[in-house]
């Protein structure tokens, strides 16, 4: 059973930098892209940033120049840096893999919210 768990969400200022993690645990069919997703209140969940197995990267254009995404393929492991982070990124923040025939996975989320 391939399970997801995000980390590192919490309340910052604006400005700051944070850094989310994603662990996948269990069996996942190698190639599969991770992504790292967002949901703000009343808003539909968009696409934040991905990489492929390849380390082929793609960003939001919200986000560019700001978010980083990262892989560890050994520790399978998705990361993204956050930095100059403001309000409106305020959001539950999940990641996703997408593994082809094996279908997609989510992990549960974790909260950022940006505030002074």
């Amino acid at each position: 059973q391939v399970q997801l768990v995000e980390s590192g969400g919490g309340l910052l200022q604006p400005g700051g930098s944070l850094r989310l993690s994603c662990a996948v645990s269990g069996s996942i069919s190698s190639p599969y892209t991770m992504g790292w997703y967002r949901q703000a209140p009343g808003k539909q969940r968009e696409l934040v940033a991905s990489i492929t197995s390849g380390g082929t990267t793609r960003y939001a254009d919200f986000v560019k120049g700001r978010f980083t995404i990262s892989r560890d393929t050994a520790k399978k492991t998705v990361y993204l840096q956050m930095n100059s982070l403001k309000p409106e990124d305020t959001a539950a923040y999940y990641c996703k893999a997408s593994a082809g025939r094996q279908g997609d996975y989510w992990g549960q989320g974790t909260q950022v919210t940006v505030s002074s």
